[in-house]
């Protein structure tokens, strides 16, 4: 059964806004007292949270797909719709974010940061919200926004300062055991380490995390064995620490081949050339063991590396490794700015957006994409005329009709708002955007006005007539 997983793909959704309400206010003696419906509640986001109790995806992995709660509908009475309940993701540390094309959208390094995955739906607004100087009686609401919703991947790199690496059986996870706390599982066979192992090292007033990464073979860079799976988790550690076998029952090896095919291993996987390198020879309890480590010692050394002979069974040369390892840790520690941040990938927009584009696509269709136009379909009920008006004119406002005109849009061209999946796709008619001037109040409820006396809607009545009859006889009396 699969305990430990450091890369999952994983579905998320937020929810989506509740819609506003479209309600009048009435009461005894004043049936038509004016707009009072409700905004609806925003959708809950998806947030990603760095917990340290938490150091594998495998709940993930089992569970790909998640999804927070919508908000609620407003109501009457100026109620608000109850916001959605965000969904608090937890994560390990140093989680690292992307999206389908392999882009990195946030590194999540630190107990408690986060990183918003998908962003909650506003909730629309209620016709009371909507009620202004030239609009004082909406007759519509606007629906709530969906939720953000997307595929992202998350991977692992373990935090640590301190890396083991090494073939199998090399004494890497004996190493970190008799280090620290740590308690892996040990055994004489390959890839006993099938998850990496963290501990944590004390050395004088120096604290320091250590990493045993499962066994290294010939091509692991290019996904043979274990290597690729985990190599990801030497490139937040500070320095790497080989551990050679210095009594190898295998007649094909010996501890200057095993690094030499290592490091060439570290090489093609790349990124790892300006870490420090410390080169320990296990096992040197063992007198062929000892033998062979003081013959190749000198060889080390003059490659640059500093070389400890140690046994992790017998605990001898521990103290100097640690206190070594700690000296090269506070180095690199002391040599950081005080404080790195979190990277979370920000793109902000250019100075001279306008908030949308106009192209024109091959079969003469005008497309329109922007998040105010898109957003603004996506909350448009469009089965309300009132609704539809409130649109042409927010579109309008925003520059689309001149933008259209310059693209060389003509009437009853084809215009698409959106992507293809969710495009609203119409005949274009610039009469039909040109404001509220061209269809007198659009956009509010005529039952709101006040009555009209019986000799005003008599007067009213002949006028339109006489105008009718103007027209079809080729004159206006006005």
């Amino acid at each position: 059964m699969t305990t430990f997983v450091d890369r999952v793909e994983l579905q998320v959704a937020a929810g989506n806004g509740g819609h506003g309400c479209a309600s009048v206010h009435r009461e005894k003696f004043k049936p038509l007292g004016g707009p009072d419906g409700g905004n609806g509640g925003r959708g809950g986001d998806v947030i990603l949270v760095v917990d340290q109790d938490v150091t594998t995806l495998l709940d993930y992995h089992h569970h790909p797909h998640r999804k927070a709660t919508n908000g609620q509908p407003g109501a009457g009475d100026n109620r608000e719709g109850k916001n959605g309940k965000d969904l608090v993701l937890p994560v390990p540390d140093g989680t690292v974010v992307l999206d389908k094309n392999g882009e990195v959208l946030a590194d999540l390094v630190g107990q408690g940061t986060q990183f918003v995955a998908g962003q909650g739906g506003r909730g629309g607004l209620g016709n009371a919200a909507l009620a202004s100087a030239r609009r004082k009686a909406p007759g519509f609401a606007l629906l709530g926004e969906p939720g953000e919703g997307r595929d992202i991947v998350l991977e692992l790199k373990t935090v640590a300062d301190v890396a083991l690496v090494g073939y199998p059986s090399a004494g890497k996870s004996s190493l970190i055991s008799v280090l620290s706390a740590a308690k892996p599982k040990i055994a004489d066979y390959p890839f006993t380490t099938l998850v990496p192992n963290l501990g944590v090292v004390t050395a004088g007033s120096t604290v320091y995390t250590i990493a045993d990464v499962p066994g290294l073979i010939p091509g692991a860079s290019q996904g043979r064995g274990l290597g690729l799976e985990f190599l990801r988790h030497v490139e937040r550690c500070e320095v790497l620490v080989h551990v050679l076998d210095t009594a190898t029952l295998e007649s094909d090896r010996d501890p200057v081949s095993d690094l030499d095919i290592i490091e060439e291993e570290l090489a093609q996987y790349g990124g790892l050339d300006d870490r420090p390198r410390v080169v320990v020879l296990n096992k040197v309890d063992i007198p062929d063991g000892k033998d062979l480590a003081d013959m190749i010692r000198p060889d080390l050394e003059e490659r640059g590396y500093r070389v400890f002979e140690v046994s992790a069974v017998a605990r001898q040369g521990l103290k100097e490794l640690s206190y070594a390892l700690a000296d090269i840790v506070a180095a690199a520690r002391a040599a950081k700015p005080a404080q790195e941040a979190t990277r979370i990938v920000i793109r902000p927009k250019a100075v001279d957006d306008a908030g949308f584009t106009v192209t024109k696509e091959a079969d003469g269709l005008f497309r329109v994409r922007g998040e105010k136009p898109e957003r603004w379909v996506r909350q448009t009920d469009f089965s309300n005329d009132e609704a539809v008006g409130y649109l042409a004119d927010r579109l309008n406002r925003l520059g689309v009709e001149d933008a259209l005109l310059k693209a060389g849009a003509r009437a009853m061209d084809g215009v698409a708002i959106g992507s293809d999946e969710d495009a609203v796709v119409f005949d274009w008619e610039p009469s039909m955007s040109a404001g509220a001037e061209m269809l007198g109040r659009r956009g509010e409820d005529h039952r709101f006005e006040a009555p009209r006396p019986a000799a005003q809607r008599r007067r009213d009545r002949d006028a339109e007539r006489d105008e009718a009859q103007g027209e079809y006889d080729g004159f206006s009396p006005f």
